[in-house]
């Protein structure tokens, strides 16, 4: 998962994997849901970021061990 932030924009894209989205659906005012070609979401747009979000406060919890292939 990334985090894109543009300032330009005030827009947060939170890229949940790196498959193409193939459609996309705003479900609120400023809020966009991608999906890919069989409809997982593949990422998330908040327009307006600053005003609705603590973009200083973005922390991971609880997120599950990552385990490297020897």
């Amino acid at each position: 998962m990334k985090l894109h932030y543009y300032p330009e924009t005030d827009s947060l894209y939170i890229d949940l994997n790196s498959r193409p989205s193939a459609d996309s659906c705003q479900m609120a005012e400023g809020l966009v849901i991608d999906f890919d070609a069989e409809g997982n979401v593949v990422g998330i747009d908040i327009d307006h970021a600053s005003q609705k979000l603590d973009l200083k406060t973005l922390e991971a919890v609880a997120l599950p061990p990552v385990t490297t292939r020897a």
